[in-house]
């Protein structure tokens, strides 16, 4: 199948919903992990933590460290009193952001939204090409520290159940806040795993990418290639690109934790390095795209007619993970955010 004719169908597979992972395991390296060869289509079935044993001294992983923010606030309108939820997506600039607003229609431009005591006000100042809302805010104090009084951490809308610790939607190595969602692939690596792979001499980078508006967007057109991505916040720090540039000379795998992680560092590569700095990023990676980054990937199972099944599907060939997937629906894998691991190598 050539890349120019790839339809939102080719990427669809057959879930039952009991296999959509409601909560996490108790300890987060015990989920599977399916292992497949990009070459050849070749699936093993294992344990999280035999990650190890694929990982070579030299070998560089690149995680993405945002943290997600309780960006899920509940306010009422101030004439009306009407309930409004919303849900914080991109930091514009100090009290300004990209919000989706629910229910929308109640929520024109000038729709004032009182939250808590009234300690947290927003003010819609415009719409969104992708429905949602610019929100202004004024507030006392820190906006994070408000934030995290007022917000509840947002999970996707196929969990149902809500989370006892919400610290089990943060990966180990989260820093820098500024997420609406969870690099899900991440959520399997524990501080133990973590020094054993260090210890096998394998380098851990860190990369930050806050996840957003595309995590919650379905891919609407039929023609894959008329999706529009939305933008996210991307940072690759000098000493990370200084590193990776010396992997790719060196001939050593690249292994990105989470398509988080791949867009950032894909869509950073220019003039035939990665390049430090900072910035917004709407790359949309799909079969056909040449990865000049990446050689591996760590990743979770993604839903039907996603994006990130078309990311994987690049990486891998579409053959190769759709395969993969029926395997995985057979062995009664656990999927989406809180199920189990991939492994493409």
């Amino acid at each position: 199948m050539s890349h120019k004719d790839l339809y939102v169908s080719d990427f669809d597979y057959d879930l039952p919903p009991e296999l959509i992972a409601q909560e996490p395991l108790l300890k987060r390296d015990e989920s599977r992990l399916l292992v497949l060869n990009k070459k050849d289509g070749h699936v093993e079935h294992l344990k999280f933590t035999a990650l190890l044993d694929y990982l070579q001294e030299g070998d560089i992983l690149v995680s993405n460290n945002t943290k997600v923010i309780p960006a899920r606030l509940f306010g009422n309108k101030d004439k009306t009193g009407a309930l409004i939820e919303v849900v914080l997506l991109t930091r514009l600039n100090e009290g300004r952001w990209e919000a989706l607003v629910r229910p929308g229609k109640r929520v024109k431009p000038g729709t004032k939204i009182i939250f808590g005591e009234g300690e947290l006000i927003a003010t819609a100042v415009d719409k969104t090409a992708a429905g949602g809302r610019v929100l202004e805010f004024e507030y006392k104090g820190i906006f994070e520290e408000v934030l995290d009084r007022l917000g509840q951490v947002p999970l996707p809308p196929y969990i149902k159940k809500k989370l006892s610790e919400p610290e089990r939607y943060q990966t180990v190595y989260a820093r820098v806040p500024g997420s609406a969602a969870a690099p899900t692939a991440g959520l399997h690596f524990t501080p133990p795993l973590l020094k054993a792979i260090q210890e096998k001499g394998v380098e851990w980078v860190e990369i930050l990418l806050h996840v957003g508006l595309g995590t919650f967007r379905p891919v609407k057109v039929d023609n894959i290639k008329d999706h529009q991505m939305h933008s996210e916040f991307y940072q690759i720090s000098e000493e990370a690109a200084a590193l990776i540039n010396r992997g790719l000379q060196e001939n050593r795998r690249i292994i990105a934790v989470g398509t988080t992680s791949t867009r950032a560092l894909e869509s950073a590569f220019c003039h035939d390095k990665l390049q430090a700095g900072k910035g917004w990023t709407d790359i949309f990676i799909y079969p056909g795209y040449n990865f000049k980054v990446i050689s591996g990937l760590v990743t979770n199972f993604h839903l039907p007619k996603s994006t990130l099944l078309m990311l994987v599907s690049a990486l891998a060939g579409r053959d190769n993970i759709m395969h993969a997937y029926e395997e995985a629906v057979k062995e009664r894998y656990r999927f989406f955010s809180f199920g189990d691991a991939m492994l493409i190598i």
